[in-house]
């Protein structure tokens, strides 16, 4: 017996730190159950793709996001024993708990990464005007949506060749959702026109009307480098989004509030304009809105061909004549239940919202294959 230890330590010294925590798993699936093994299973494969981004991901930006994730993989791997005797009670409890402790760590973890990131303009007084508006900033902010609407009305519905299908889809959520329901759209992003350009589809009543038209993060680099640019897209319902941060910052602690609120968010979970309209990985920072909101939003899929057209992506940047657009709205994904089954399954939070954004991604690669197929049909 002392030989068979001696020979499996000498193993274990040679295996790699992931091989090894593999190996810990199988040990976990022999002593403790095979529900624990799927859940140590889950969060390995779901701290893999976060610990290896993209190079135009801006890596040294999400290092916080890799090193918490990691640090979930070591408190899961050293409380094995105590997770299967967790009364639903106490489940419960641990994930308020955990939810709470999450914000803290996050808004410093944040300010840490700042460092990393260039930030041209400070972009913290923004999200303060955000948080509390004053009548000045209703009465601004109606302006700034009436003639951004009206414009986004004139180029998409006179200057070009729009065709919206399941139109109804998106006017009926906006409309007729209960009261205090958050609603969360998220689409494909192909040009920078998208927003607000994609917005000149619904009626005057909506698009012209602050009270009623979405909040929407932009990248802090381009919407918001100076106190004008940063007055007007603050009053156009702009949120400002520091792309390499994580998920853990304003911008997305924001839209939270805001779905608390039972308001309109959209997001481009792409997370930025996706050029050669390849499939990418969303990003996990719409997984998190969905899974931290106090109340479940309703969750509009969209997609759209032709927007790269109307506004090319190539210099001279100048909007186009004639261009033919297709914008396609999918069914409201249910999503209610599957997110009730996290929790009361208590799946540490960096899985859960990377179970839900797949879900997203899932619903994404239907409705692209639908649209692309309507807009090649169309004359």
């Amino acid at each position: 017996m002392l030989m068979a230890v001696s020979r499996n330590s000498c193993r274990l010294r040679h295996l790699s730190p992931m091989s090894l925590l593999q190996y810990q798993y199988r040990w976990a699936y022999q002593s403790q159950g095979r529900q624990l093994y799927v859940a140590a299973r889950q969060l390995l494969q779901a701290s893999v793709p976060e610990a290896k981004p993209h190079p135009d991901e801006r890596s040294s930006g999400g290092q916080p996001d890799q090193q918490r994730e990691q640090g979930q993989v070591n408190l899961l791997n050293s409380k094995q024993d105590s997770l299967p005797a967790r009364t639903p009670t106490e489940g419960t409890q641990h994930l308020t708990t955990t939810t709470t402790l999450n914000k803290h760590h996050g808004s410093s973890m944040s300010a840490m990464s700042s460092g990393s990131v260039e930030i041209p303009y400070d972009i913290g007084w923004i999200f303060n005007k955000l948080r509390n508006p004053s009548k000045l900033w209703y009465f601004a902010s109606q302006f700034v949506i009436s003639a951004v609407g009206l414009f986004s009305k004139v180029v998409l519905v006179l200057m070009n060749r729009t065709r919206v299908y399941h139109k109804e889809r998106l006017i009926g959520v906006i409309s007729k959702r209960p009261k205090g329901v958050p609603l969360l759209t998220v689409s494909n992003h192909h040009s920078c026109f998208d927003d607000p350009g994609l917005w000149g589809i619904l009626p005057f009543y909506y698009v012209c009307n602050t009270f009623r038209i979405r909040w929407s993060m932009a990248a802090h680099d381009i919407c918001f480098t100076n106190k004008y640019h940063s007055t007007f897209f603050m009053c156009g319902k702009c949120i400002p989004v520091v792309r390499g941060l994580g998920v853990y910052q304003e911008a997305i602690n924001l839209c939270i509030e805001k779905c608390a609120l039972g308001h309109w968010v959209h997001v481009f979970p792409e997370g930025k304009v996706n050029m050669t309209k390849e499939e990418m990985r969303l990003k996990w920072g719409v997984g998190r809105i969905i899974y931290e909101s106090p109340k479940i939003p309703i969750i509009l899929p969209m997609w759209h061909e032709g927007m790269d057209e109307v506004l090319p992506n190539v210099e001279p940047y100048v909007l186009q004549w004639r261009k033919k657009v297709t914008v396609n709205i999918g069914e409201p994904l249910d999503l209610n239940k599957f997110i009730e089954d996290l929790k009361s399954q208590q799946i540490p939070e960096p899985v859960a919202r990377k179970l839900i954004t797949d879900k997203i991604q899932d619903a994404f690669r239907e409705l692209r294959l639908e649209t692309e197929t309507l807009h090649r049909e169309r004359a």
